[in-house]
């Protein structure tokens, strides 16, 4: 078994054995999961998250410090020694399949047809395509032709 990538020593688990209430519990309110991605578009000082989010100084304190403490953030000192610069840990960067599920499901389910929205492209300005989870050969995998067993 591997060794967890994020710390969670006080975290109270909602269900300790599904790995959704999990991620959940370390990430899941709508703040950190913005921080998160405001971190994948370059924000790197407090300023810059909170300029992107519009969120409350109190409220971008806590979210920073418990992603730092939880591991998905790290966080030095800027050269300057004035400021805090975070950046994406190993886990924190791992989220960007999870950042681009929510932004594809959005854009299908969130806007009326032909309302402007931001779009995510690759390196040559092409948009991503739509995330699809495949079974061992390659088919897709659906709600109807998947369940949830325990690990022993």
């Amino acid at each position: 078994m591997t060794q967890p990538a994020v710390r969670a020593e006080d975290v109270t688990w909602t269900d300790q054995s599904c790995p959704v209430a999990r991620t959940l519990d370390l990430i899941g309110d709508r703040w950190s999961l913005l921080i998160v991605r405001d971190a994948m578009d370059g924000a790197r000082a407090f300023t810059d998250f909170q300029q992107r989010t519009g969120i409350a100084r109190n409220i971008l304190t806590d979210r920073l410090r418990r992603l730092v403490d939880r591991g998905i953030l790290d966080r030095q000192t800027a050269p300057s020694g004035r400021r805090q610069l975070y950046t994406l840990t190993p886990a924190g960067r791992d989220l960007f399949t999870v950042v681009v599920a929510l932004r594809q499901w959005g854009e299908r389910h969130a806007f009326a047809p032909g309302e402007t929205h931001s779009v995510l492209v690759d390196e040559h300005g092409v948009p991503l395509p739509q995330l699809q989870p495949t079974d061992r050969d390659g088919n897709p995998a659906e709600v109807g032709t998947t369940s949830v067993r325990k690990t022993d």
